[in-house]
């Protein structure tokens, strides 16, 4: 018995919704960034004492300091441990963020609840890829070029070796981009990030991927 077209409309959007539905959850799942480090790393640095120094702007600022123990946690892994005091440090840790924000423009497709999807073809067979019910056919929404602002969520670590006359020996810098600004839920990924692989060769960029909530 043919397929009535409201019952076959309503059937396919159902189908498109849930496959956003799966598309959007699948994708906030996990959290990717792309990574670049440089360093000269020197071999004698395990067990060698740190502390992280602040620039202007930095003191006194709790959003900087939660980020700066996201960056500790991860220090901790390369074989650093944090000084008393500045003074009494080797390695000079400096941190920067930001995620400024950029238009790019995608492709989507139409939203089927606005779209009717259609047509007319043969009242029986294949048609173009696709099959009739009764006489008509019914196409995916069309594909449409949406601006959609996007969030460059990046974290940048530089440790300096004062036993080298500040010398920089490393630096790593880890971008996200997402269409949510969601700077500090991305933080804890991207402070592992830039310590990924440590020390890594020199020049690396890299793609990493995390599951969210680990």
């Amino acid at each position: 018995m043919p397929i009535s077209k409201g019952r076959f409309a309503t059937f396919m959007r159902f189908w498109f919704a849930l496959a956003a539905i799966t598309l959007v959850t699948g994708c906030a799942s996990t959290l990717s960034a792309r990574v670049t480090s440089f360093q000269k790393w020197p071999a004698d640095s395990q067990g060698a004492t740190y502390a992280i120094v602040t620039a202007a702007g930095q003191e006194n600022n709790l959003e900087f300091q939660s980020i700066a123990d996201m960056v500790r946690a991860n220090i901790g892994p390369i074989g650093l441990v944090e000084a008393p005091s500045a003074s009494a440090s080797r390695f000079a840790v400096h941190i920067q963020y930001d995620n400024p924000t950029s238009r790019t423009y995608v492709q989507r497709y139409a939203d089927p609840y606005l779209y009717d999807g259609w047509g007319f073809g043969p009242a029986f067979g294949w048609y173009g890829g696709y099959r009739s019910w009764g006489g008509a056919i019914y196409f995916p929404p069309p594909v449409a070029t949406v601006p959609v602002v996007v969030y460059k969520n990046t974290l940048t670590v530089v440790i300096d070796d004062k036993s080298q006359g500040g010398k920089e020996v490393y630096r790593s810098s880890a971008i996200n981009v997402s269409t949510d600004d969601n700077l500090l839920q991305a933080m804890p990924y991207l402070a592992r990030a830039v310590f990924d692989g440590f020390p890594g060769n020199n020049g690396q960029v890299r793609e990493v991927e995390y599951e969210r909530g680990r």
